[in-house]
């Protein structure tokens, strides 16, 4: 760890800032989060139908205006769109603390959507910018920050939660509400450079929209990413499902869900540099990307491998097979993470010719997002088919079959050029 902060010494005040910043952003959100489901049911008494509605309402806001952020980065400037995500979840965290009619939670939920499709595309595009040409190594250590604050978080809205979830949701608020000011004070402003920000400024919205869309190799690599999303997020939805379908839903069911987060966690924090260094070293970004993928795929063997096992009634056989494949997976899972996350978010700076960076962002988190849900659909469909069937090994397989797909489609592009720098483009005409 002290030589992932030396490395981060070595940028700029403002890529450092923004590597603390997206810690704490997801320290305060993930303290928060994981209980709201909890307090809305419980504590406020409210219908399951409900709870889904307003913790849906802010995915959709947030995954529906991504486009929208990254778009008013590049053309306002990143820190103002920053500072204003910062401000809104500010105001969304205190207002689900504070209120208990369903329309002030539904606001209150859809501000804290939003405030994540502000800032998520403007703190991306201004560290690819900052970091010029390291721009894989400052990628691999915001991952590790970003990591950190989703390990942390949930341990520190636990212990606040146990005192009272209005606590939570003060303090995460206060977090944010701090956050705006340092960020108001001592980040500097920034935004693509001169030339561009009046291209920017000259272009329509639409015929800049238009002319994203038309960037075939950035759609296509999109397109083949989304099974990275749909593969990592199974840390939540997948292997809990399966440590609770060995081990049951009581303590030791609970300790091992644990375990998988904080595998996944650790195992980036402590190891994202050395594994980014390692692949720079001996790869194109394309072929790290390729392997990166197929080693989330490949993730879900021991899994696959697991099925063929008797399950034992009871004892330590129950709790081992219950809680080691699972996080192998999610060990595997984390290191193909770490293989391909830097590269990727480099790809997409190269694809985009450094134009308009936050819009093909914001562009890239939507499609991802609306992946991730129907990946997800997918997903469950899959574990209930397999539970109905008798077939557990079938969700483990599709897993497997869909990163191996997508390692295949990156190799395909790879191989064809297509995730080379594009040359210069034609720029839009002037709305």
């Amino acid at each position: 760890m002290k030589g992932t902060l030396a490395q981060v010494r070595t940028y700029e005040r403002s890529v450092q800032l923004l590597m603390v910043n997206q810690f704490t952003i997801n320290l305060g959100f993930y303290m928060l989060m994981p209980y709201l489901a909890a307090h809305l049911s419980g504590t406020l008494g409210l219908a399951g139908w409900v709870v889904g509605l307003v913790l849906g309402v802010r995915n959709f806001s947030q995954q529906g205006m991504f486009l929208v952020g990254g778009t008013l980065a590049d053309r306002f400037g990143y820190k103002p769109l920053i500072v204003a995500g910062c401000v809104l979840r500010t105001l969304g965290f205190a207002t689900l603390g504070l209120v208990d009619s369903l329309a002030a939670l539904i606001a209150a939920s859809a501000a804290t959507g939003l405030a994540g499709a502000l800032f998520n595309p403007a703190v991306r595009a201004y560290l690819a910018a900052d970091a010029g040409e390291r721009r894989v190594e400052a990628f691999a250590l915001f991952n590790v920050f970003y990591q950190a604050g989703i390990l942390l978080g949930p341990l520190v809205g636990m212990v606040l939660t146990g005192v009272d979830f209005r606590v939570t949701c003060l303090v995460s608020a206060g977090i944010f509400a701090l956050l705006s000011i340092v960020q108001i004070r001592a980040l500097p402003t920034r935004r693509a450079d001169d030339s561009k920000a009046k291209e920017n400024g000259r272009a329509g919205v639409l015929a800049q929209w238009r002319g994203i869309l038309a960037n075939r190799p950035f759609l296509l690599f999109s397109g083949a990413m989304i099974g990275s999303y749909v593969l990592t997020f199974q840390v939540y939805l997948a292997l809990p499902l399966e440590v609770r379908r060995v081990g049951g839903d009581g303590e030791f069911g609970t300790a091992a869900v644990a375990g998988l987060f904080a595998v996944s966690g650790l195992s980036t924090i402590l190891g994202q540099t050395r594994v980014t260094a390692w692949c720079r070293a001996r790869y194109e970004p394309g072929q790290a990307l390729t392997r990166g993928l197929a080693a989330m795929g490949l993730a879900f063997v021991p899994l696959l491998l697991s099925t063929v096992l008797p399950v034992p009634d009871s004892g330590v056989g129950l709790w081992l097979l219950a809680a080691v494949p699972p996080t192998l997976a999610a060990l595997l899972l984390a290191i193909g993470t770490m293989i391909a996350y830097p590269f990727e978010m480099d790809t997409i700076v190269r694809l985009c010719g450094d134009r308009l960076v936050a819009t093909h962002y914001g562009l890239y988190n939507t499609v991802c997002g609306i992946g991730i849900t129907l990946g997800n659909l997918l997903t469950g469909a899959a574990l209930d088919a397999a539970r109905e069937a008798g077939m557990p090994a079938l969700p483990w397989i599709s897993l497997c079959a869909l990163g191996l797909a997508c390692a295949a489609a990156l190799h395909a592009l790879q191989r064809t050029g297509r995730l080379a720098t594009p040359a210069p483009q034609p720029q839009p005409a002037v709305a």
